[in-house]
């Protein structure tokens, strides 16, 4: 793992950096975004999701039952106080070894205590010409756990996308960059604030934007 940039605010947590993960093969993952079901909760069918939660114990990789996801107005005043429920990641998937490579990587590198909820939010952004998607519509938010971790996998006929840190809403972003395919962003939730903004297709015809949102806590409940 590369780090491109980025800070470390103690010796047992991450304030956010930008790492290049080259060990990761990122093709495998990529058929496993072409039948997404569409997020029920946001307007314009654009978005298109999967969601599980797991834990480490020693070297191994244990998927934990199926939750619903809540988080309160105070983090998303768009879905907040809203039971969400989404299809879980798909077996194939979850049994690849790269998957497993990538949330050991957000572990290890967040530092996580042993057992700690892992969610593992696979998410798909689509615009065309005359509808651009919104990665982002809850606005500049926090998601309410300690750690967040942005995976890109692909970013085809697409602009914009660009992800943005913010120590307050009202402030310039601190960070801003497009995420390219095998890089993972990794903030502390608790210090920033994140957004993307929207993409629109570089050419006739959809784009899309394929990503894995890693959270610490799992943000999931029984």
């Amino acid at each position: 793992m590369q780090t491109l940039w980025g800070s470390i605010e103690s010796a047992y947590a991450i304030s956010f950096a930008l790492e290049k993960v080259d060990s990761i093969k990122l093709e495998g993952f990529k058929k496993f975004f072409t039948d997404l079901p569409v997020d029920p909760y946001i307007k314009g069918n654009y978005r298109l999701r999967r969601l599980s939660r797991f834990k480490i114990l020693g070297d191994d990789l244990i998927e934990l039952p199926h939750g619903y996801l809540f988080q309160s107005k105070n983090y998303n005043p768009l879905l907040g106080g809203i039971r969400r429920e989404f299809s879980e990641l798909d077996n194939a998937l979850v049994e690849l070894g790269e998957f497993k490579k990538l949330i050991f990587e957000f572990s290890n590198y967040c530092k996580l205590s042993p057992g700690v909820e892992i969610g593992v939010h696979q998410i798909r952004t689509t615009c065309s010409p005359d509808n651009f998607g919104n990665p982002a519509p809850e606005g500049i938010h926090r998601d309410g756990c300690e750690f967040v971790g942005i995976f890109s996998v692909e970013r085809d006929n697409i602009e914009g996308g660009e992800t943005h840190l913010y120590v307050a809403k009202k402030e310039n972003p601190v960070f801003n960059k497009v995420l390219k395919p095998g890089e993972l962003l990794l903030v502390n939730d608790r210090e920033f604030f994140h957004f993307t903004t929207p993409i629109k297709p570089v050419t006739a015809g959809q784009g899309t934007r394929d990503v894995f949102v890693l959270t610490a806590p799992s943000l999931l409940h029984d």
